[in-house]
């Protein structure tokens, strides 16, 4: 005799937007779904990440990339990561795009934990948002801002604007570039960023002034 099929078979957990889950529930269904590329949670709450654009978010999110490890080829107490999970608090676990962190031998406010995750907050997290409107700019900041991230850069791609925002006496204050178009690192000595040459594709010149902040740091 044949037998009978479940009628309930064991069912795979599911992760969804707008789930609200534990961090440990939130990792246990991420661990489970090797398909899932990226995902976050935000104040308890799922958010699934979109398929990636080319120009409005691959590009840029290289771009930024290439920058931070020309600095961190010059620094080596920094750890640049790409994508890597943070475990903030209970209720936050997030993969910033790009993040620069300082080494906990120097005084770096995050650590590498033992099953390879990063936990407590970096000092500079890097996002792509494709407009204003996206939660990097609302949630997530405040989340960064209560979690004590010092720096917090956004490329904001549609509206063509950095927003880097430096943590000073409990609260984000959002830094203008300089005389020369550039924004600079409060906490990484020479990260300058030229932002004119960036939104212009001018890669070598990002690089030279970039050289020129590292260079400064010595002189």
């Amino acid at each position: 005799m044949s037998q009978a099929k479940p009628i309930f078979p064991e069912l795979k957990p599911i992760l969804e937007n707008g789930d609200r889950l534990s961090r440990p529930e939130f990792e246990f269904r991420y661990n489970q779904l090797p398909h899932v590329k990226k995902a976050e949670l935000v104040e308890g709450v799922v958010f699934m990440v979109s398929p990636v654009r080319a120009r409005q978010h691959g590009r840029p999110h290289s771009l930024i990339m290439g920058w931070l490890m020309v600095y961190e080829a010059s620094n080596p107490n920094v750890m640049v990561l790409d994508n890597t999970t943070v475990r903030l608090d209970w209720k936050n676990e997030v993969q910033p795009d790009a993040l620069l962190r300082l080494e906990e031998s120097v005084g770096g406010q995050s650590r590498i934990t033992e099953d390879d995750y990063v936990e407590g907050p970096p000092e500079l997290i890097v996002e792509i948002a494709a407009s204003s409107a996206a939660y990097d700019l609302h949630d997530k900041l405040q989340v960064y801002l209560r979690n004590g991230v010092k720096e917090y850069l956004v490329w904001v791609v549609q509206e063509k604007e950095f927003r880097w925002y430096i943590f000073d006496q409990g609260e984000y204050i959002q830094q203008q570039p300089d005389e020369r178009g550039y924004l600079k690192s409060q906490n990484f000595s020479g990260l300058w960023l030229d932002v004119k040459a960036l939104l212009d594709g001018q890669i070598q010149k990002v690089l030279l002034v970039l050289q020129q902040g590292i260079e400064s740091i010595n002189n």
